[in-house]
């Protein structure tokens, strides 16, 4: 196989906007559920959906060309084991809602003349007011957030728990880190604590788990451990410093801490936190951090890291 020519990678690059856009329109027009029964002609699903049947060819047609989808037969589209993804109930789904829509938006006014984030230019507000505005958009940001449930209980399996803690998990969404987690710790109770906007479904986090509605620069319940499961990169590090302050004020002094962020590596070799980095910019100014920054960020915050970790960084109190 010959190597790839400079050519084709900037190519590749550039026509980056175009995909991601491609996949929001796919997802939102419900593509990979219309064909979960096998392929169909893209004439069918342009009357079912209310597209151009020319133009959604054409964006069908693209995608497959990446493994997005198949052609089968000419006109004619089926599902791959990446466009599986985008069917309904799949976190997939609502990060291309949100990659190629109001991200996609956002993102196209992207400079580096000032560094703040361009999200309040595009909407008229910061990214949570405006979601706590908009409940539809709010409920595909809480779905998508599921999506990364697996790879964060994998890092907390590498933690030792005790097994009658209490875990608080801050920003904690709909509960479904938690709630997986207590499945697999039965002595443990959970608490999730978060906006009361969002969505969840409070019924099924059972017996012995718990939503508390609240904000974390204010105040946090009391627990033995905290989880802040990809919370501080939204956050510059004057702010992600006081939800730290804020935490420490409520935990004992046996409490520790579990940060489920990305430790940027350094080098040139590809790394997803390197353009999620970019994300945070122009959503809220935040940012993914290296060793060194995490490290200067705990200082003064009463914790003490000891253990950092790309996905996971541990901290127990001063």
């Amino acid at each position: 196989m010959s190597a790839t020519t400079p050519e084709t990678r900037l190519w590749d690059l550039m026509r980056g906007t175009l995909v991601t856009r491609a996949l929001g329109i796919a997802a939102d027009l419900g593509i990979a559920d219309a064909l979960a029964e096998g392929p169909r002609p893209v004439a069918d699903l342009a009357r079912e959906a209310g597209a151009n049947g020319d133009a959604l060819h054409r964006i069908l047609r693209a995608l497959a060309s990446d493994g997005v989808f198949a052609e089968v037969s000419p006109g004619v589209f089926g599902n791959t084991s990446a466009s599986a993804l985008l069917r309904t109930g799949r976190g997939w789904r609502d990060f291309a809602h949100l990659f190629g829509g109001v991200w996609h938006r956002a993102s196209g006014e992207l400079a580096a003349e000032t560094g703040v984030p361009t999200f309040p230019r595009a909407f008229g507000s910061e990214f949570w007011t405006w979601l706590s505005a908009h409940p539809d958009e709010r409920a595909a940001f809480d779905r998508a957030m599921i999506e990364g449930v697996e790879r964060r209980l994998e890092r907390l399996a590498a933690v030792e728990w005790r097994g009658d803690e209490t875990i608080v998990d801050v920003g904690g969404g709909n509960g479904s880190l938690v709630v997986a987690l207590l499945e697999r710790h039965p002595r443990l109770r959970g608490v999730i604590f978060d906006l009361p906007e969002t969505n969840r479904d409070e019924a099924a986090l059972g017996e012995r788990c718990t939503f508390v509605a609240g904000s974390f620069f204010e105040r946090v319940p009391r627990g033995d451990a905290y989880i802040l499961g990809t919370i501080l990169h939204d956050w510059p590090d004057d702010e992600a410093a006081a939800i730290l302050r804020t935490i420490r004020a409520a935990a004992p002094d046996h409490a520790r801490l579990l940060v489920l962020d990305s430790v940027v590596p350094a080098g040139n070799d590809p790394n997803g936190a390197k353009w999620l980095d970019l994300l945070m910019l122009v959503l809220f100014a935040g940012r993914e951090r290296n060793e060194e920054q995490w490290r200067d960020l705990f200082e003064g915050t009463g914790w003490q890291p000891v253990r950092i970790e790309d996905g996971l960084i541990e901290a127990v109190c001063r």
